[in-house]
């Protein structure tokens, strides 16, 4: 049940948000508070994870492409223009 409550939180619920989703799913009562305590267990790996050494250079990949609907042996496909 933690895992689902961190990664509901992860994914940006506030605690009264997860409060409501655990009992309208699993009618389980859980208090803000105790969301609060088992969310609290993962500040100090998110704390680490922002105070890591970032590397010097980072590679970056940006592809775009605008799709058409082409003929293509008979057939009506999508392709990408570059």
């Amino acid at each position: 049940m933690e895992e689902k409550i961190i990664s509901m939180y992860a994914k940006g619920m506030t605690t009264g948000d997860i409060e409501s989703h655990m009992q309208e799913l699993y009618g389980v009562d859980i208090s803000d508070s105790t969301i609060s305590r088992i969310t609290d267990k993962i500040l100090p790996i998110v704390k680490e994870w922002q105070e890591r050494p970032l590397e010097e250079i980072y590679a970056v990949v940006f592809m775009d492409a605008i799709h058409f609907h082409v003929r293509s042996e008979g057939r009506i496909v999508k392709k990408a223009a570059i």
